[in-house]
């Protein structure tokens, strides 16, 4: 590790020890670092290179004509990009879908815009995790052993 010296205003850092506060850490260092790795991660989601784990999200209604058709089509055009679904029955007409999704960040950005572009999909989100280590290209080396 380095140490380095920085000089922050005393809002900032009050918003800083607030974080702190919130989310329990024991001190500034910690918190500093997941604050730049957070800032760092979505610099390199918004270069929109690189590999990327991700959640798809979306609701949409289930009657819709043909949809669910155009949508499990459309999963299996993307199948390099999928790892999992779980599919939820929210009420007698609205179901939800999860995708874990994983590969080039362009690529599964296109993937989700389209998917959440398909009509009667009410709402869609992508929640996506860089990857600066490119450890989530399929068939990449598991860096680690599971007990």
């Amino acid at each position: 590790m380095q140490r380095v010296t920085v000089t922050l205003d005393d809002d900032l850092m009050a918003d800083i020890d607030a974080v702190m506060a919130e989310r329990g850490y024991a001190n500034r260092s910690e918190a500093i670092r997941d604050l730049a790795r957070a800032g760092l991660s979505r610099a390199r989601a918004d270069t929109g290179e690189g590999g990327c784990v991700a959640a798809l999200v979306y609701v949409y209604d289930h009657a819709a004509r043909d949809l669910s058709r155009r949508l499990t089509h459309a999963h299996h055009d993307h199948h390099d990009l999928s790892v999992s679904s779980l599919h939820v029955h929210l009420d007698q007409g609205t179901c939800m879908e999860v995708s874990v999704l994983k590969g080039e960040i362009g690529a599964v950005r296109h993937f989700a815009d389209h998917v959440i572009a398909e009509r009667s999909v009410r709402h869609g989100e992508l929640v996506l995790i860089p990857d600066a280590g490119g450890s989530t290209a399929k068939g990449a080396a598991h860096p680690h052993d599971h007990d």
